[in-house]
């Protein structure tokens, strides 16, 4: 747009009057056109007259326009077509005058939009101008970053570098610097202090590190080691002197060990720092150590073993106190039954407690305190408080060589051999001479599995220290045990039932021996069972049943024989439960042989008043089996004498022979429970009674009709029962 010009359009009229814009383009739309002046109009390519319009291309208009909604719906319609276009010729031109109308209307407005992108323009190229030095800037900028980020690599790889070689260096001057406090702590503080100890550590690090940069030929390591050294020697010095005092202070009487050894564990450092750079003194130390613990472990159990046996039982069996000896060849052994706190040989009683885990590890026993109150004690009482010391002082005296002296395996084994084996052997040897002429059995086995526990003990505290120990002293104590248990077995055997005085149908006192004996080892054997053991109680078994026939072949009668028999079966069978348990195989066993005693005990008290009706019972239902009853059919008269006879005397019968029974049996409920056996059988017998004589052989005997009735018999029968 041209300040202040007007474009005139016509033809070939030019007009360059000055002037508003809006008046010359509304003169333009009032001037007057004459259609002559469209003559020298140039139309150019529009031409249609000219030889270069192709009239192909006309034809496409034409069809194009033809294809028109407008054109096809004018002839359709049948519209005068120059009159339509003159139509639409006048509407264009009433529309491009208000267009123009409406662009001058705007003028003024679009004149302002010029201004202000002109305006645009100007900034946008000085933006563009601005954006370009930037460009520049940053190309410069980029460069800059490259070269710096090039020299940032190389000051950190030199950092690196630097700080490792720090690292190095500083580590090596911090452990060849010997600081004045560690100097002065080594040489004026005392052992005890904590102090000393951390700067003690301190102290052997540089030794250490020494002696490596010695390896390495290090220069700097001479600058150290003359006062490394000298604090080495004043540092051993000063350990030695306070081990040995330690040591030492062990040997005053009724000193409590345990007490320097606790305070030597808290300083275990010292030792170690002594067998890594003086193992000269280390020795000493440890040979020092062993020969006062050896000395005042095997006083200390020497004299306490001592007052044990002092508080022992002073009556003790002898080889004559044997299962199978009779009680008129004793000299008192048996015959003081009432003396005071005495056990017998045979007997468990209360003896059996020492293997409960209150008593098995209880406070051991204190001999003048016993001596006071004049209390005596079974040997297994002292073996188990002899050995329990040993079980506890062994096991804590391993520990602190193990942790001490640092040693382990077959060393620590060693280590306290040479302190405990003196003591160790001593007690084997004390314990043989005991051993050798002892023939309690029942302490031995009671000693044999308070071994047996003690073992299981350490092996739970995994203390390996005593375990060759454990196995001398049951090396020692089961020969010994085998050999005992075999001469009662003897002696059983040997025993002559003639010699045993007046017979007598009531329990015998070496079958009680037996049964006591039995349930004892029966009982202690079944925590840790041996197999030797129960093949020698079996033995044991047979030779006590052996006895308690040849013992009721003395007696004249079959029912005295049976009622001894069916006394000592119940008694052992009563002391075995009690202990053992009722599968075992000495309880099953005779449970067998009371159970044939008593039915065999029952026919004979029921055969006097009713063997004939019996044997009448037995002869009928052995013919019945073989269809021949009919063979009895004339006994009428017997079976009449067996049926009134039975009804007039069976309740004095059954009376007598309750009477009769509890008379012969010492344990009312055995006698009792045979009893009710013969009851029982009697009912069954005349049971069969009335079976036998209901068949058709003997329906027609007129006695039949006294047979009392079954169920009124057994009502009769239950009030002769004896209750107890």
């Amino acid at each position: 747009m041209a300040e202040g010009n007007a474009v005139a359009v016509g033809a070939g009229l030019d007009v360059n009057t000055a002037g508003n814009p809006t008046e010359i383009a509304m003169a333009y739309l009032q001037e007057d056109k004459p259609d002559g002046d469209m003559t020298n109009l140039n139309l150019g390519e529009l031409d249609l007259t000219t030889d270069e319009f192709i009239l192909d291309e006309v034809d496409i208009h034409i069809q194009a326009n033809l294809e028109d909604d407008l054109v096809k719906e004018a002839l359709r319609t049948g519209v005068d077509l120059r009159q339509y276009s003159k139509q639409v010729e006048s509407e264009l031109q009433r529309i491009e005058q208000a267009s123009i109308k409406d662009y001058i209307k705007e003028s003024q407005n679009i004149a302002l939009l010029h201004n202000q992108i002109t305006a645009c323009d100007s900034i946008l190229e000085r933006m563009e101008g601005m954006l370009s030095g930037f460009q520049s800037d940053l190309s410069s900028i980029s460069s800059e970053i490259q070269t710096l980020q090039q020299q940032s690599v190389s000051m950190n790889v030199r950092l690196k570098n630097r700080q490792a070689v720090r690292s190095h260096l500083s580590q090596l001057v911090d452990e060849l610097v010997v600081p004045g406090v560690m100097i002065s702590t080594i040489l004026e503080t005392p052992v005890t202090e904590q102090e000393f100890l951390e700067q003690l550590h301190e102290l052997n690090n540089k030794i250490n590190f020494a002696k490596e940069l010695s390896f390495r030929e290090t220069l700097a390591c001479s600058d150290i080691q003359d006062i490394v050294d000298r604090l080495k020697l004043k540092a051993v010095s000063k350990i030695r002197e306070f081990i040995l005092q330690k040591i030492y202070s062990f040997r005053k009487p009724m000193t409590n060990y345990q007490i320097p050894q606790n305070t030597l564990l808290k300083y275990r450092f010292f030792y170690q720092f002594l067998l890594a750079n003086e193992r000269t003194v280390a020795k000493e130390i440890r040979d020092e150590y062993v020969d006062t613990m050896s000395k005042i472990y095997y006083s200390y159990f020497k004299s306490y073993s001592g007052r044990l046996l002092k508080v022992q039982y002073e009556e003790v069996a002898d080889k004559d106190d044997l299962m199978g000896v009779e009680d008129t060849a004793k000299k008192g052994f048996f015959s003081k039954p009432s003396l005071k706190s005495r056990n017998t040989i045979f007997t468990l009683g209360q003896r059996g407690a020492i293997l409960s885990p209150a008593e098995l590890e209880g406070p051991i026993l204190v001999p003048h305190t016993a001596q006071r109150g004049d209390s005596r004690y079974p040997y297994e009482m002292l073996f188990r408080s002899q050995h329990y010391a040993l079980l506890d002082n062994g096991c804590r005296e391993f520990l602190f060589l193990s942790d001490f002296f640092m040693v382990a395996g077959n060393s620590a084994l060693d280590l306290f051999n040479s302190i405990m084996g003196k003591t160790l052997s001593m007690f084997l040897k004390s314990m043989s001479t005991y051993v050798s002429d002892c023939y309690d059995s029942i302490a031995v086995f009671l000693c044999i599995h308070i071994i047996l526990r003690f073992r299981a003990i350490t092996a739970k505290r995994n203390i390996p220290a005593l375990n060759k120990y454990w196995e001398a002293v049951l090396e020692l104590l089961w020969p010994r045990f085998e050999l005992i248990l075999e001469m009662n077995i003897h002696s059983i055997r040997n025993t002559d039932p003639q010699k045993l005085g007046v017979l007598d149908t009531r329990p015998h006192y070496i079958t009680r021996r037996y049964a006591e004996f039995s349930s004892a080892i029966v009982s202690i054997n079944q925590t840790f069972p041996n197999e030797r053991t129960n093949a020698l109680l079996g033995q044991l078994q047979v030779e006590v049943e052996n006895f308690v026939l040849k013992m009721a072949a003395e007696f004249p009668s079959r029912r005295e024989q049976l009622i001894f028999l069916i006394n000592n079966y119940d008694m052992m069978l009563g002391v075995l439960m009690e202990r053992a348990a009722d599968d075992s195989k000495e309880v099953e066993g005779f449970q067998q042989l009371h159970l044939a005693r008593t039915q065999e005990f029952i026919e004979e008290i029921l055969s006097p008043p009713f063997g004939g009706m019996i044997a009448f019972v037995k002869e009928a239902e052995a013919l019945m089996e073989k269809g021949q009853l009919d063979r009895l059919k004339n006994e009428e008269a017997r079976i009449t004498q067996l049926v009134r006879g039975f009804s007039s005397s069976w309740k004095q019968s059954v009376e007598s022979m309750s009477q009769d029974v509890m008379r012969s049996f010492t344990n009312f409920k055995n006698g009792t429970s045979i009893i009710q056996g013969a009851l029982t059988q009697l009912i069954q017998y005349y049971h069969g009674f009335h079976k036998v004589l209901n068949q058709p052989t003997f329906r027609s005997l007129a006695v039949r009709s006294e047979l009392i009735n079954l169920h009124h018999l057994m009502v009769e029968v239950k009030k002769h029962k004896p209750n107890f």
